[in-house]
């Protein structure tokens, strides 16, 4: 291969062989890229859960993510949109039981007792969510100052959500009308609370609620207490 033509073939040869090492390189270098760009991409913050535009069930991190916001902020708009975001999620059993280990529904109680009244109903409806779970029950604790919730002057969507409230404990403990198991209600328990004389007296005072929809309601509940 001394002539010109062995020549021609080596120069073909390194030629094709820079080509290919060029490809391999603009390959590795746009991977070695994209996974960096894949890794720097933000998680989305607990602030951005709750804008509404994030439509997923979230996951334990996410909801570890929110409940901290919760805790944290004194802002009662993102207490808001955190807890319609907490509310939507607890209607996922899987859910029920993640923000219950995670020491969610505290968090959650304490909100109940907040100042401003549409900060309360969402609170309600979030706990409402977690409440159809009986073992969630039993880690929900308001003090007696919950039981004015059940007061004829106070407003008709914290009614409404507090019979519900009931409701769903009530209807956890009873099959057919009969109690399935029968548990210890520990003083301080949302169970002694709502199966004390107290709150059957009040609950029954409503039957003459001048709002058609509570009467409704109660009278839903008077049969079962």
């Amino acid at each position: 291969m001394g002539g010109p033509r062995g020549a021609g073939w080596v120069a073909a040869g390194l030629l094709l062989g820079a080509g290919a090492c060029y490809c391999i390189y603009r390959l590795t270098r746009g991977r070695r890229r994209g996974d960096r760009e894949l890794g720097m991409r933000p998680s989305k913050s607990a602030e951005d859960l709750t804008d509404g535009s994030y439509d997923d069930v979230l996951n334990a991190a996410q909801l570890q993510k929110l409940l901290y916001l919760l805790e944290s902020t004194e802002d009662p708009v993102i207490i808001e949109r955190a807890l319609i975001t907490l509310g939507n999620n607890a209607a996922f059993s899987v859910n029920q039981a993640i923000i219950r280990e995670l020491g969610g529904i505290p968090i959650v109680g304490n909100k109940i007792n907040h100042s401003n009244q549409s900060i309360k109903e969402k609170a309600l409806n979030a706990l409402n969510n977690l409440s159809v779970n009986v073992e969630n029950q039993i880690k929900i604790k308001v003090d007696s100052s919950f039981l004015s919730l059940y007061d004829s002057h106070v407003a008709k969507e914290i009614l409404l959500r507090v019979l519900t409230l009931f409701q769903n404990i009530n209807n956890c403990l009873k099959i057919e009308g009969r109690l399935a198991v029968q548990p210890t209600f520990t003083e301080g328990s949302l169970f002694f609370l709502l199966h004390g004389e107290e709150c059957t007296q009040k609950i029954k005072a409503l039957v003459d609620h001048h709002d058609a929809e509570v009467k409704e309601k109660v009278l839903t509940i008077i049969p079962k207490i």
